[in-house]
């Protein structure tokens, strides 16, 4: 009897008073606000480190250090050197002539030693002498030829060699940087932007400075042409079968659960199944950016049908009942109706896989594209398919695997082309949804 009239006679607690477990809840909330705020600020924190390391580190292959000397061949000399037995060693001495005048006339007295040259320039007299036998009505003109200095030249304008760290070797010795420096105080040497680096070819070993990424950028453009024309149709189809056709049986589930697998997939395999497949079996051309493109086809495939079919099971039954009452066939309310709400996500999910496609670095292991060197353009369209080429990652995969220092700047110079195509690709996707998307 006593406890109650203890109950009955206790203080009702109030719904305007924070009880202790409220308390409590909300303590847990704040934390984890600020737990997840922590964790975004570490995220950027580690992508901006990442940024500003490739960037810096990329930046100087945008640069390159040329020697620009103007120099004038009289018809006499280019006839003398013609009938001379070493013919390249000739207009190098005219060369190196018109270059110890040029220090003269900015007041510097250095003895230009034509050893000395050779390894600040390499072998002018095969450029120069090039030059004169393609444009023979340059002769007894002045021509401004800007060659490019050599790698170790152009590491030490850009802090990769100094005096202190530089060892006499068969490319460079420590009396060469006094020329330098003195070709520098003329003005004769300078760094400008590297156009080549874009536009240009891969050079081999041991010409870091004139290495360019045009002709990888070239090969990856024809490898996602393939992607992009077999991918799209084949995505899509597979995608609508499977969303709207398919009946539901153990078939279906059997291969559904399977295009989950594959696009969990290491992409090696894939370039194992390339190898085998396309170039033991059908005997493609290796190398060439049309069995790359099939091999990255596998690859993107199922990275293509799982969002394309979430894009079609996000159009609302509503439209397709609205369709099939006003008599329409199951054919017209895919087409005429789902399949245009559907686009949006549709496209975003082929641009994503299209980007990672082109970042793929180890199926083009395995067919044989990182061990080819393009040293030029395709020769047509039809040859872009078939004629050996490499691609963006495989071009960047071979200079971080090379042992001169220089051909570092162009790897990460490579990765910062690629990484600008890749953020255009998502860029892209993201506009188009947001202009496409329908909320419902």
């Amino acid at each position: 009897m006593t406890d109650t009239n203890a109950s009955r006679t206790a203080p009702k607690a109030s719904l305007l008073t924070i009880d202790s477990h409220t308390k409590r809840r909300q303590a847990a909330e704040k934390r984890f606000r600020v737990y997840g705020i922590v964790a975004i600020v570490i995220g950027m924190l580690f992508l901006a480190v990442l940024a500003v390391s490739i960037i810096r580190s990329g930046l100087p292959a945008f640069t390159k250090t040329i020697v620009e000397v103007e120099f004038t061949l009289t018809q006499d000399e280019f006839d003398a050197a013609e009938k001379q037995l070493f013919k390249t060693k000739a207009y190098a001495g005219y060369f190196n002539a018109a270059l110890l005048t040029k220090l003269r006339e900015q007041g510097l007295d250095v003895e230009v030693d034509a050893k000395a040259i050779e390894r600040i320039l390499g072998k002018t007299g095969g450029t120069i002498r090039e030059f004169y036998r393609a444009n023979t009505e340059q002769i007894g003109q002045p021509v401004a030829f800007k060659l490019a200095a050599a790698s170790r030249v152009d590491g030490y304008f850009k802090g990769r060699v100094s005096r202190d760290t530089l060892q006499d070797s068969r490319f460079m010795q420590l009396s060469d940087l006094d020329l330098v420096d003195a070709l520098y105080s003329a003005g004769i040497i300078r760094q400008v932007f590297n156009w080549t680096f874009i536009t240009g070819a891969d050079s081999g070993v041991d010409n870091p400075g004139g290495a360019g990424i045009g002709a990888s950028v070239v090969g990856s453009f024809f490898m996602m042409l393939v992607v992009l024309g077999l991918s799209l149709p084949i995505g899509v189809a597979a995608s609508i079968y499977l969303e709207e056709f398919a009946p539901q049986n153990r078939i279906t589930d059997f291969i559904e659960v399977n295009i989950s697998n594959l696009a969990a997939v290491p992409s090696i395999v894939y370039g194992i199944l390339g190898l085998s497949i396309f170039i033991q079996v059908m005997h493609l051309p290796q190398s060439a950016p049309l069995v790359g493109g099939l091999v990255l086809t596998l690859m993107t495939l199922p990275r293509i049908i799982i969002p394309a079919r979430a894009a079609l099971k996000a159009v609302p039954p509503s439209i397709r009942d609205a369709a099939l009452g006003v008599g329409a066939s199951k054919v017209q309310t895919v087409f005429h109706h789902v399949l245009p709400l559907a686009t949006p996500g549709i496209l975003t999910g082929l641009i994503i896989g299209l980007g990672q496609a082109l970042g793929e670095t180890a199926p083009l292991l395995l067919i044989g594209m990182v061990g080819f060197v393009a040293r030029g353009y395709p020769d047509g369209f039809i040859a872009g398919f078939t004629d050996p080429n490499s691609a963006m990652p495989a071009q960047i995969y071979t200079w971080a695997a090379r042992a001169d220092v220089g051909f570092y700047e162009k790897a990460w110079g490579g990765i910062i082309i690629l990484l600008i195509f890749l953020l255009t690709m998502n860029i892209l996707a993201v506009i188009l949804r947001r202009k496409f998307e329908r909320r419902w």
